[in-house]
């Protein structure tokens, strides 16, 4: 079943295409990992896939109307603020909103239960959302976005600020997901996480799209050099593919 269909996707910022005539599909069962450095088009992308940014070309996400579009993907943005005083349990069962016709039922509080315990924040549902720290905070945000139950989750740079293991846990979540059945888009710059856990890795670089396909085969030595300037360590092992960035060329 195919969740996300880009045909010749174009953003600009003025004139410039900040995301140049990319074209790809996402189905379920897929992680797919979007990969590329700063200012490759990665977050422009997923807004403009979402309807969020204007966009030229075709986006089947962003053809939808808005409650259906919020029913159809939940999206996790970079910026991940919490601005109330609310209790977590509290902020994450906003991730039902797009499902609601009055008041929440017994399946909306069994997706939020779902949700904290996932991301283990059992024990965190009735603290002060506000209170906890930047990664707990991000953690609470992810479970927001999972308590949506969407059969797409666009995630931009989800892992940023967790610390190790809470970025290996995360990333685990994710791949579970793909594996129910759900599709899964993160934009990560952890390549040697995105080699381990995502199913599929599709590579930006100036707006456009140089690799799309499995892991070993877009993070090759030729891909790194050429577009994030780097030299690495690339090699199959018992525990999957292992990606070590070990310095940069220029």
């Amino acid at each position: 079943m195919t969740l996300l269909t880009l045909d010749a996707l174009t953003v600009r910022r003025g004139q410039c295409p900040v995301v140049d005539g990319v074209s790809l599909t996402v189905a379920a069962g897929e992680f797919v990992g979007l990969l590329g450095p700063n200012g490759a088009g990665k977050t422009s992308l997923m807004r403009g896939a979402l309807g969020l940014l204007p966009h030229e070309g075709g986006s089947s996400l962003a053809a939808l109307p808005p409650n259906a579009r919020a029913r159809a993907a939940a999206w996790l943005p970079q910026a991940r603020t919490v601005a109330w005083p609310v209790s977590v349990e509290t902020l994450v069962a906003l991730g039902r909103t797009p499902h609601l016709d009055g008041r929440p039922g017994p399946a909306d509080r069994a997706a939020v239960d779902r949700a904290l315990a996932r991301m283990g924040l059992d024990a965190y549902r009735n603290r002060d959302a506000t209170a906890l720290s930047g990664g707990e905070q991000a953690r609470v945000l992810i479970a927001r976005a999972l308590a949506q139950e969407t059969p797409l989750l666009m995630a931009d740079e989800p892992i940023a600020g967790l610390d190790p293991a809470a970025q290996i846990r995360t990333m685990e979540v994710f791949a579970r997901l793909a594996r129910e059945g759900h599709g899964v888009v993160a934009a990560l710059h952890d390549l040697g996480l995105a080699a381990r856990f995502c199913t599929r890795l599709v590579m930006l670089a100036g707006g456009r799209k140089v690799a799309d396909g499995a892991p070993e085969d877009v993070l090759t030595e030729a891909n790194l050099r050429t577009v994030f300037g780097l030299y690495a360590h690339v090699e199959r092992t018992a525990d999957g593919l292992v990606v070590q960035a070990l310095g940069v060329t220029g």
